[in-house]
């Protein structure tokens, strides 16, 4: 059965209602299991990754076995916040079939599209899922018990909700994780998605354990060198179009492949030509594996770039959004441009 979440406190009474009826209907879910595979989409970043250590660590505590298991490996970057490894299973690993094939439930983090679970899907096909996130409806939605509010400034801060509203149990564990969701998906505090709220959900994270200092340094200040050789050869394919209102840059491939530099390497890079003044909306474009061109799309109010990423077969939030699309990288970039001008711009 599939449910929705309401607005971030719009709709009114009714709206309150079904939203706290779907939250105790999915801590109903999660006090029936025994066990529980939990994972979130491919390359996972910080709010994935956070949400999953989190829930991992409460349903721990109340006894119930919890269990990683994501489509591509746990980021080494957010690595820390486990308590063990163990807690993650490789998706191939035999390990991972088991637990799969042992749990009473899958709970879905941070998307609702089955594209994004890649590998899992098969893995937890005849499972009873439970999906929280807070991404706008996409094409090809996970069939399930579904809490979806798109008002929230990370999946973290729903299950931040989930916790208090079970009334813990709390510890360092899961705050820092928590929090580490939401400082990642709010850009530090900084893109227009940092409400009242999750900033008050922050101070409560910290007061339970989070360390602010800790955290941020952990998140924006323990780069590897390669990241900043990979920038300066990106800085010079930046380009500012129409009248400075758009800007992109590309991520070399035979620098990236030189380097190797990894996906975590390119964390922040399309906030460089967002940071331009005058420009309305900035994306990054590279080469995948397959030759294929992703590009990450982040705008500033009231552009929606969710829009032209659903329109180029992905998704997102209205200020940052992605999708893949065919190559060559230069007719990517020509079709990408023509659409967020025509699309947002007009």
């Amino acid at each position: 059965m599939t449910g929705a979440g309401g607005g971030g406190g719009g709709g009114g009474a009714g709206a309150g209602a079904v939203r706290a009826e779907l939250f105790e209907r999915i801590l109903e879910r999660l006090g029936g299991a025994r066990s529980v595979v939990i994972t979130t989409h491919a390359n996972a970043d910080g709010d994935g990754a956070g949400s999953e250590v989190a829930l991992a660590a409460f349903l721990r505590e109340r006894g119930t076995e919890a269990w990683i298991v994501n489509p591509t490996p746990f980021p080494e970057s957010f690595a820390f916040l486990l308590p063990e490894p163990g807690w993650v299973l490789a998706a191939k690993s035999a390990a991972a079939v088991r637990r799969c094939r042992e749990a009473d439930l899958a709970v879905i983090l941070d998307t609702a599209e089955v594209p994004r679970i890649g590998r899992v899907k098969p893995l937890i096909r005849d499972l009873p899922k439970v999906v929280i996130d807070h991404h706008p409806p996409g094409k090809r939605p996970i069939e399930g018990l579904v809490l979806r509010e798109p008002a929230a400034c990370a999946t973290g801060e729903l299950v931040y909700e989930l916790i208090d509203r079970a009334g813990g149990p709390w510890n360092a564990v899961i705050a820092r994780a928590l929090y580490m969701a939401i400082l990642t998906d709010t850009g530090g505090f900084r893109f227009t998605n940092t409400t009242p709220a999750c900033l008050r959900i922050a101070a409560r994270l910290a007061e339970l354990g989070a360390s602010p200092e800790e955290l941020h340094r952990a998140a924006y200040g323990r780069f590897h060198p390669r990241r900043f050789e990979l920038l300066r050869e990106a800085l010079a394919t930046l380009t500012v179009h129409r009248n400075g209102r758009v800007a992109w840059m590309t991520v070399p491939a035979d620098a990236y492949l030189r380097l190797g530099a990894t996906l975590e390497d390119l964390e922040g890079f399309v906030d460089v030509p967002r940071a331009i003044g005058g420009v309305e909306v900035a994306a990054l474009f590279r080469t995948t594996s397959d030759g294929r061109i992703k590009v990450s799309l982040r705008s500033l109010p009231p552009a929606d770039v969710n829009r032209i990423a659903v329109e180029l077969g992905g998704g997102g939030h209205l200020r940052a959004a992605a999708a893949v699309v065919k190559g060559p990288l230069e007719a990517a970039i020509a079709t990408v441009v023509a659409r967020v001008e025509e699309g947002l711009l007009d």
